[in-house]
């Protein structure tokens, strides 16, 4: 019963740090346009669809490196704040140069924008930080037995 209450929290987890990932790519790139005084007011049903689109595109291509991720630290029993940041910047990565043109002659990748790459690595540690405040902290935590209450002392005299 512990471990289905731990894949929901996971669940949750993953769902709120892809919000917040997604949030943060979309918010970046729009960026430029949102500080131009010239353009007037961005209307909010695009700013909504945006952000829906950028959760879908993240939690899409983040599943699996993230999956990776959730295995290695609750098999672990990993919590520390910095193997999720770590974690949660090595998805990023691994989604933006999934994106980006391989090219097997040469061995590289063909396309790299610099901010693009630092927008998504740094989505992905804010990402790895909203998931270990949510499921991280306690990763493994289902694997040990529950402490039975103490229980009171027959011999004891009030």
């Amino acid at each position: 019963m512990a471990l289905i209450g731990r894949l929901f929290v996971i669940f949750l987890g993953f769902c709120a740090a892809c919000l917040v990932g997604g949030a943060i790519v979309v918010f970046s790139i729009l960026f430029p346009e949102l500080s131009a005084l010239d353009t007037g007011v961005v209307d909010p049903n695009t700013i909504n669809i945006l952000l829906g689109f950028g959760f879908i595109f993240i939690s899409g291509f983040a599943l699996i490196p993230a999956i990776l991720v959730v295995l290695i630290t609750e098999a672990f029993y990993i919590r520390s704040v910095i193997v999720y940041a770590l974690g949660g910047a090595a998805v990023g990565l691994a989604c933006y140069l999934g994106l980006i043109p391989y090219d097997p002659a040469t061995m590289s990748f063909d396309g790299i924008v610099r901010r693009h790459l630092e927008v998504m690595t740094g989505a992905g540690i804010v990402a790895g930080l909203i998931y270990w405040v949510i499921a991280g902290r306690n990763a493994g935590a289902w694997r040990q037995p529950r402490r039975a209450p103490p229980q009171p002392d027959a011999t004891a005299k009030p």
